[in-house]
């Protein structure tokens, strides 16, 4: 296997890790839930085909589902998430034109155009895991509060992330 390879597996291990053993028990004034894995799917490269993008993102969120002992929530956003990034990544990461990324990351990309894609993508992860666990909209202000915060707050840890375990001259 590459280095690439290995990079990617080890990016894996580490936020599952992260996720499972502490953010899972993280749950702030009842609205913030930070999701850090997510993080993993958003990273990969970006030309990585649709098929096996999307069964990543699946196994991913099921992976957190079966270990967090919940009922398929984080593998429908996992899966959700990747087909906006199929969507919308190129669009936003490199602005239309076909190049490929290896790591899209805030070194590989100018920061706000990386910070807007993450935003966009975690956002719409919230969105519809708070949707599912609330199962319905008949709460759309709480809904749409915990999104909002737990938004924030993952996109913060996700940058953080980047500049403690991402060097810039090996992306």
């Amino acid at each position: 296997m590459n280095k690439g390879v290995w990079r990617i597996i080890g990016r894996f291990v580490l936020l599952m890790a992260l996720q499972l053993l502490v953010l899972n028990h993280v749950y702030l004034g009842g609205y913030v839930m930070p999701m850090l894995y997510v993080l993993f799917v958003l990273m990969l490269p970006t030309n990585t085909g649709r098929i096996p993008l999307l069964l990543i993102a699946f196994g991913t969120g099921f992976l957190v589902d079966v270990m967090s002992n919940m009922l398929g929530f984080h593998a429908l956003a996992c899966t959700i998430v990747a087909m906006l990034r199929i969507l919308f990544a190129n669009r936003i990461l490199t602005r239309g034109e076909p190049v490929s990324i290896e790591t899209p990351s805030i070194y590989s990309v100018t920061p706000q155009y990386f910070i807007s894609y993450l935003m966009l993508m975690v956002g719409a992860f919230f969105l519809v895991f708070y949707t599912l666990e609330i199962f319905g909209f008949r709460s759309l202000g709480s809904v749409l509060l915990a999104t909002l915060a737990s938004t924030v707050v993952t996109t913060l840890m996700a940058v953080l992330y980047q500049y403690i375990f991402l060097k810039k001259e090996t992306v």
